[in-house]
Parts: structure tokens; C-alpha cells; sequence
């Protein structure tokens, strides 16, 4: 279905065409009117720099600005450097691209042909320029080098958006004089000869022809060839070695998701795929039923995310990826409105409806909903159950009538992009996620690797201050049924003579996590259970004189040698447990948290009564000077709502079993990937020894009642509640067993 016709297919929705393409004038029209756009003569750099180096949370950018040499941090800090100013470059080459995109679907839509003109004089001058960028002599050694920026993969991803413009004009009868013509000829000849150099290097050197900048090599090169009408050459494109159907068959595992495990990625990859498909349409190619060797599909990678995403629409940031962002929400806009309206994947509703809620939106008036989107009225679905992700190593659980739910990791480390989590655990209420993966902040920070990828930001376990090695882990069992889910997951080569198992039983009533640690060796371990809730708990708390620091260990290159650097997380407190209740002795633990019914927003530790947060890991106590321009610029990282100050809509009750000589702490960290810099409080519950059973139950409503008359029994008892006390045994050969 090419972009025309769903252009027709709009207008009969008379009243959402008009305000729709009245909001998008309107942006046009205010940056015309700020004298913005003009395409800059210099290159753009890499955008991960682009983050503050004091704060590590993603400077401000202005669209409305011609030119800058002072790039501002949301907290205040003005930056200057040739780095800053060559990511922010990056930032006003995608903005005027997407101008000359929305441009020209102002026009197709309304027929108003200064927008037609606009949307060509982008195109033409960015045709006329492209020869005078230099192959970058800038960029990191090992990038593949483009010539308008770094990475050519930015390039592929940013030409695309040039010629799906110029597509769309001339498919509006809108004609090139004979000089532009020839300045685009050259430009699409220039740049297939690069897209086709570095497919050859990724392919045939590299031997890495799955990599997710092939995906975005073939998306450029099918916009060349759809421009220049070459159908044998976007044929030999989809059948070759590293052609759509090849990329789609080793770089999607067969359960559908991408081979990274990274949520980012797959939509990354996955709009590429969406991009080829739409070129492919033009010369009556359908790649939209277009299956992998082992059944993967753009459809199975879209039903993929809608059952991912949490009960808000949001999608958890797995492995590397933005927590938040706005380019980010924009792409995952653009391929949930291809799934609704091309294959009517319902369950992509709310994962479009957040998508635009992150932008701000106060509904769908946005260029991708103009573009791609069908049917306004998509109702949501029916109600998803659990799911097992048996190749990339996730499983989601899902009970009806309990609005909790959770979703794990067990899989591959997911190469450069993987984090050091294995059996990380991400609980979610209907109202909101309670602990999700915090995500990632631009490579560029130092934080990627000395917090945001460890195993302590994680809700995982780690011995002594180290993190997890890189490893697979493995789902010894799982079980569905209407009223509970049992998935047994195992780790074994997390750290040398370590054996993990995390039970996650979920009923209609309740969470337990049992997660146990055994250690082969003579000498005890410091072994830490971590949970990072995104909102303060309520629980008496002891405050602990003089407490030393939390010591993590991280690896850093030095040279040829691997060096490990320590970094110290304060410790604000000591949660302490009831007495005994039990014939072993253990304490019980309640926590309650209360939440907003807000989208994986947090609540900073300045919001929860916990202040300081100078000197937390990987921030700075000297800031640089603060703005005094009061300029009004906007930012690509999006912060979500704060619970701080809202109305409490729902609870979740935490109950822990606190054997004899456990430790549970108050750890003051960094905060989540949108802004680092406003600290969050983690629970770490610890205990040294070589073994340990870290035994937590979550519920909705009110707290339960916890006991252990023996090591490998539970008893969970829900006051007041008919069905009296639950009988939990944890069996070496078939796990967790209800008697």
C-alpha cells in the first residue's frame, strides 16, 4: 500500500484531516517565521555526545535555531565544544529532513503549494550540498563513515526521510526543473555508492551481515532505487546475501523479536524493514507477508511489541535503549500506526496512544498518524495473557483479575548492546511500572558502562560488588494457565561456581519471586538482591551512624589491560524487619508503594524525602555555569510525569522474608536514563554466605503474611481473605509446587 492511496483513504475524516494538517502548518509555519530553515553547510558529527558530561542527561535542542555554539543542560550547564556543536548538527540535519517530509504532506493533503515549494528547496539544496561533505574525517575508527555525518548509518536513516519527500512530491505531480534534477541525481548516485560500499564491508569482510545497520543500509538503497526506478536492482536487493529476506531470517530470532534482545533495536530494525517494504510496494512487491526462514515477519515483530508493552502502552527498555526520548516515541509512533492500519494488530492501540503522550500530543494530530494511520477509532483488544519468548530469553506474565504482572530476562547478553542482567525482573501494576529497566543514556556518557549496563541497576542479583559476567541464561520451566503462571528461570554463568534460580509464581492473587543462590566454593560472598521501584517505598526505616558506602567494582579498558575501578553508592538506611515469626527465625518486611497511575514516571529522591544527590555515582558536584538566556529550547529526552505531588491510585504491597543474618539497605543511586542526575532509592537485600533464599511476595490492594517452617516451604496468607493460607515448597526437580 503505497503512501498515496492512504492519503486518499483519509479524507474521508474531514474534521481529524483538517486539524491534523492545521497543527502541522503551523509548526512549518513558526519555524519559517524564526528564519530556520537553512540547510547548514557543515556536516553533523555523532548525536550520542550530546549529553551533559556533568548531569549525563541529553542537552536541549532548538529547532528554531539556525546555528549554536552554547548547548544547554536542563539543569543549567552551558557546554561549548566541537563535539557538542557536531551532535547538535546531527539534531538540525534530521530536523530539516522531517520538514522537508511533513512539507510535502502538508501538500499532498491540502494542495497548498508553498509547501510543495518549501519541501522541494530542502531537497534541492541538501542534493547540491551533499558533494561538498567530506567522507568525515572526524568520525570514531570504528564507525562506518558517512558524509553528512559520522555514521553512514545515520545517513541511511536520514536520506530516507529526504527521498520518501521527494517521492511523495513527485507522486503529487510536482515537477524538478532540469538543474535540481541533476544535483538529486547525484546526490542518490552518491549515496547508493556508499550505501552499497559499506553493505559490501558489513557483509563480506565483516561477516556480519545481521548487524541492524544492514537493515538501515538496504532502507536507503530501496528509497535509490524507488527514486531512480530500478526494479532489478531492489529485487536482487530483497534476495540477496544481507537482502530483506536474509536480514530478516538471521536477524530476528524465530520467536520474533530482534537478536540484540534490545526493545530500542527491534523498533529500530523493524522500521527499517517498514521503509524497505514501503519502496518495494511502488513496484507491486508485497514484502508485507514476507516471512524469515523460520517464520519471522513484520507482523510477528509488531504483535511482538503490543504484548510487551506494559498496561499504559509503555514499552520497557530492554537491554540498550532510551527510557524515554522524543525521536524515539516519533519511530515508535510510525510503525504502530503501520501496524494498526496494515496488518490491525489492535493491541498496538495503547502503544501508540503513550507513544504520542510522550510528544506531548494532545491527541493524533501528528505527521505519522497523516501518513501511515487508517481506522481513528482502533478500539485496544482483547486482554493480553502471558508469553514466553523462548529464543531471545524474555517471559511476561499475565493473570486475569490480578493487576500484576511482571516480565523477565533470561536470554543471550545481546553483544554490544547487552547488559550485564541476567534474571532481571520488571514488575508492573495496571497503574504503573513499579521497577523497570531504568535504560540507557546516550553512548556518550560515561555512565553507559559505570552504571546504566552493570548488574547493580538492575533488579537482578550480584555477588560482592562485581557484576555478572556476559552469559546466556535458561528457562528450566514454565506453565500458563487461566489462573496462574509459573515461569523457573536459571543462571549458571553469571559468576564462576554460582548457580541462581528465580521462581516467579504469579496467581490471581499475588507475586512470589524465590530467588536462591548457591556458590560452589569454601569461602562465603557478599550476595545482593537488588530492587530499584521507581517510587519511594513506605516502611520504618533506621538510619544507620557512619555507614560505609556501597562498594561496586567496574571494568574499564586500560590499554590492553582490563582494570577494575571501584565507585561508592551511598547508604542511607537499614530497614528493619519484625522479630521472628517463623520456626527458622526469619522476620517479615513490609513495604507499601504508592502510585499515580503515571507511565514509568519516578519520583527523584528530592520528592521522597531523601536529599544529596551530589557525588552519586557518575555525576558531578561542580556543574557549569547556568543559562542566563532564558532561551526556549526543547529537549529530544522526554521526563515523564513525576509522581511527586499526585494523588496515590493504587498500591502495591511488598512483604520480605528476613532470615537470620540479612541485611536490607536503603542505597541512594543514580536515577533513571532520562536524567541521571535526581537520585533514586534502591532496596539491597543482602546476606554473606554461600548460600541464600531471598523470598518476596507483591500484592495488589493489601499486604500478605509471610512464614517459613522449613527451608524449602512458604506459607502466604492473605488477611481476611476466604481462601486462608497458601502452602508454597520449592522441589530441586520441579520447582515451585502449590500443595
Amino acid at each position: 500500500m503505497s503512501t498515496a492511496l492512504r492519503f486518499a483513504a483519509k479524507h474521508g475524516n474531514k474534521v481529524w484531516l483538517d486539524e491534523t494538517v492545521g497543527r502541522l502548518q503551523n509548526e512549518i509555519d513558526q519555524l519559517q517565521l524564526a528564519g530556520s530553515l537553512v540547510v547548514p553547510k557543515d556536516p553533523g558529527g555523532w548525536w550520542h555526545q550530546y549529553v551533559c558530561p556533568h548531569h549525563h542527561t541529553e542537552l536541549l535542542f532548538d529547532e528554531s535555531c539556525v546555528d549554536a555554539s552554547e548547548f544547554h543542560c536542563p539543569h543549567g550547564c552551558v557546554i561549548e565544544g566541537e563535539a557538542y556543536q557536531g551532535a547538535w548538527l546531527v539534531f538540525k540535519h534530521q530536523s530539516l529532513a522531517r520538514v522537508a517530509l511533513q512539507a510535502a504532506a502538508v501538500y499532498a493533503a491540502q494542495g497548498e503549494k508553498r509547501y510543495a515549494e518549501l519541501s522541494k528547496r530542502l531537497l534541492v539544496e541538501y542534493a547540491e550540498q551533499f558533494p561538498l561533505y567530506p567522507v568525515h574525517p572526524e568520525a570514531q575508527s570504528w564507525m562506518l563513515k558517512g558524509r553528512a555525518f559520522h555514521q553512514a548509518l545515520t545517513e541511511a536513516i536520514w536520506s530516507t526521510t529526504l527521498i520518501r519527500a521527494y517521492l511523495l512530491l513527485r507522486d503529487e505531480g510536482i515537477a524538478f526543473e532540469a538543474r535540481e534534477q541533476v544535483a538529486i541525481d547525484v546526490f542518490l548516485g552518491l549515496l547508493s555508492e556508499s550505501m552499497e560500499e559499506y553493505r559490501h564491508v558489513l557483509i563480506h569482510e565483516r561477516n556480519n551481515a545481521e548487524n541492524n545497520y544492514t537493515a538501515w543500509l538496504n532502507a536507503s538503497l530501496s528509497c535509490v532505487y524507488a527514486a531512480r526506478g530500478e526494479q532489478a536492482e531492489l529485487e536482487a536487493l530483497i534476495e540477496g546475501q544481507g537482502g530483506f529476506i536474509h536480514h530478516l531470517s538471521i536477524g530476528v530470532k524465530p520467536d520474533q523479536f530482534e537478536f540484540e534482545g534490545s526493545t530500542y533495536y527491534h523498533v529500530f530494525v523493524l522500521r527499517a524493514y517498514l521503509i524497505a517494504a514501503e519502496m518495494a510496494q511502488r513496484f507491486g512487491i508485497d514484502l508485507y507477508a514476507t516471512t524469515g526462514a523460520e517464520g519471522q515477519s513484520m507482523h510477528g515483530m509488531l504483535q511482538a511489541l503490543a504484548d510487551l508493552a506494559d498496561d499504559q502502552g509503555a514499552l520497557p527498555a530492554l537491554h540498550d535503549g532510551p527510557l524515554a526520548r522524543g525521536p524515539y516515541a516519533r519511530e515508535i509512533a510510525e510503525i504502530a500506526e503501520q501496524g494498526l492500519a496494515i496488518y490491525g494488530i489492535a493491541g498496538l492501540a495503547p502503544v501508540l496512544r503513550e507513544a504520542y503522550r510522550q510528544l506531548g500530543a494532545a491527541g493524533d494530530e501528528q505527521l505519522e498518524a497523516l501518513l501511515y494511520g487508517a481506522d481513528r477509532t482502533a478500539a485496544d483488544g482483547e486482554p493480553r495473557g502471558s508469553r514466553l519468548w523462548p529464543d531471545a530469553g524474555f517471559v511476561i506474565g499475565r493473570v486475569a483479575g490480578n493487576p500484576l504482572s511482571f516480565l523477565a530476562d533470561f536470554g543471550e547478553h545481546g553483544g554490544s548492546h547487552g547488559h550485564y542482567d541476567k534474571l532481571h525482573l520488571t514488575l508492573m501494576h495496571q497503574a504503573q511500572t513499579l521497577t523497570p529497566d531504568l535504560g540507557m543514556v546516550p553512548y556518550g556518557s560515561t555512565m553507559r558502562r559505570s552504571w546504566f549496563a552493570e548488574t547493580a541497576s538492575h533488579n537482578t542479583v550480584s555477588l560482592g560488588g562485581l557484576s555478572q559476567a556476559p552469559h546466556e541464561g535458561r528457562c528450566m520451566h514454565y506453565e500458563a494457565t487461566e489462573t496462574s503462571v509459573y515461569a523457573w528461570l536459571q543462571s549458571t554463568g553469571s559468576y564462576e561456581g554460582c548457580t541462581m534460580n528465580r521462581h516467579l509464581l504469579l496467581t490471581e492473587d499475588w507475586l512470589l519471586d524465590w530467588f536462591q543462590v548457591e556458590l560452589a566454593g569454601d569461602e562465603p560472598q557478599p550476595i545482593e538482591w537488588w530492587m530499584h521501584p521507581i517510587v519511594a517505598p513506605d516502611v520504618a526505616q533506621q538510619t544507620l551512624t557512619e555507614a560505609a558506602p556501597y562498594r561496586m567494582f567496574v571494568a574499564e579498558k586500560a590499554g590492553d589491560e582490563t582494570m577494575l575501578k571501584e565507585h561508592q553508592l551511598p547508604i542511607l538506611g537499614q530497614f528493619v524487619p519484625d522479630e521472628g515469626v517463623d520456626a527458622i527465625g526469619a522476620g517479615q518486611l513490609q513495604l507499601t508503594y504508592g502510585l499515580n497511575g503515571g507511565s514509568s514516571g519516578v519520583t527523584p529522591l528530592e520528592s521522597s524525602g531523601v536529599s544529596g544527590v551530589s557525588g552519586v555515582l557518575g555525576t558531578s558536584s561542580t556543574p557549569s555555569t547556568p543559562s542566563t538566556s532564558g532561551a526556549s529550547s526543547t529537549s529530544n529526552t522526554l521526563r515523564s510525569s513525576s509522581t511527586s505531588g499526585n494523588v496515590t491510585t493504587a498500591s502495591v504491597f511488598h512483604t520480605a522474608l528476613v532470615q537470620p543474618g540479612d541485611e536490607v539497605i536503603a542505597v541512594q543511586t543514580p536515577g533513571d536514563a532520562i536524567d541521571p542526575s535526581c537520585s533514586l532509592m534502591a532496596i539491597l537485600h543482602r546476606r554473606h554466605d554461600r548460600k541464600a533464599d531471598f523470598i518476596h511476595v507483591y500484592r495488589a490492594g493489601s499486604a500478605v503474611q509471610l512464614s517459613q517452617p522449613s527451608e524449602h516451604d512458604i506459607w502466604i496468607t492473605v488477611p481476611n481473605h476466604p481462601q486462608g493460607a497458601v502452602h508454597v515448597q520449592l522441589t530441586k526437580d520441579k520447582g515451585l509446587q502449590i500443595l
